[in-house]
């Protein structure tokens, strides 16, 4: 089932293109990786996908079991954002603002969702604690779980693991790559750590202000463009 499928889409800047041609389905279930270099169209695309910003080429298509509000997402986090004071309840809970619609107020659903999502990223211990306490690693547990309560089929990661030790950053993949096969969540995730992400990605989206390639991971290795961003073929 095709959730988003991008046709001839282009953006601009005040008219400049910095992204164009892109053509490109992503089904449910799939785990995409967004790989390119600084400034290569990667952010413009997540806006996109978003429907934060429009082409102005081509279309790009929702499918009928997904809407942009229903996407999950984990934007890269800045300093101030890091030393944010709310709970980490509180901060999980705000996920939840799209499904309340007009009411003031969460419901019993609500909050029976964001203790679900707690439990299933194990960090229901950490509830009670302030956000800005925690751990860079804690931290992105805490804005997953948020983004969770968001989804409805989707997650759109940019740079996740971005500032994270080893350690973190292997336990953060583990955790996306449970919700991927377990919660069959499908997964978009931008990251310059390439070489951990196609251990993970059943598909790459490489960009450099154009498409330079789409296909499966184990294809991308073997591809002049994949080669020459991993510094040669490497085993999946």
């Amino acid at each position: 089932m095709d959730l988003i499928t991008c046709q001839n889409v282009s953006f601009a800047y005040e008219g400049k293109v910095v992204l164009r041609n892109l053509n490109f389905k992503i089904k449910s279930g799939d785990y995409l990786c967004v790989v390119g270099e600084n400034g290569s169209g990667k952010s413009t695309l997540i806006k996109g996908l978003l429907q934060l910003k429009m082409p102005v080429k081509g279309n790009i298509l929702m499918g009928n079991t997904i809407k942009p509000k229903e996407i999950g997402y984990l934007p890269q986090q800045t300093e101030i954002q890091k030393d944010f004071p709310s709970s980490v309840y509180e901060v999980v809970l705000s996920g939840c603002l799209n499904r309340i619609g007009i009411r003031p107020f969460y419901g019993r659903n609500e909050k029976e969702i964001v203790n679900e999502n707690l439990k299933k990223l194990s960090i229901e211990n950490l509830k009670g604690r302030c956000y800005r306490e925690l751990s860079g690693g804690q931290q992105q547990k805490v804005l997953l779980a948020r983004a969770l309560c968001a989804a409805n089929k989707m997650l759109l990661l940019d740079e996740p693991v971005a500032g994270l030790d080893p350690r973190a950053t292997q336990e953060l993949y583990r955790l996306i790559g449970q919700i991927n096969k377990e919660m069959n969540i499908t997964i978009i995730m931008v990251s310059h750590d390439i070489r951990s992400a196609i251990q993970c990605a059943g598909r790459i989206l490489h960009l450099k202000n154009e498409q330079l390639f789409f296909g499966e991971t184990k294809d991308y290795i073997k591809s002049d463009v994949g080669k020459q961003f991993l510094g040669g073929e490497i085993n999946a």
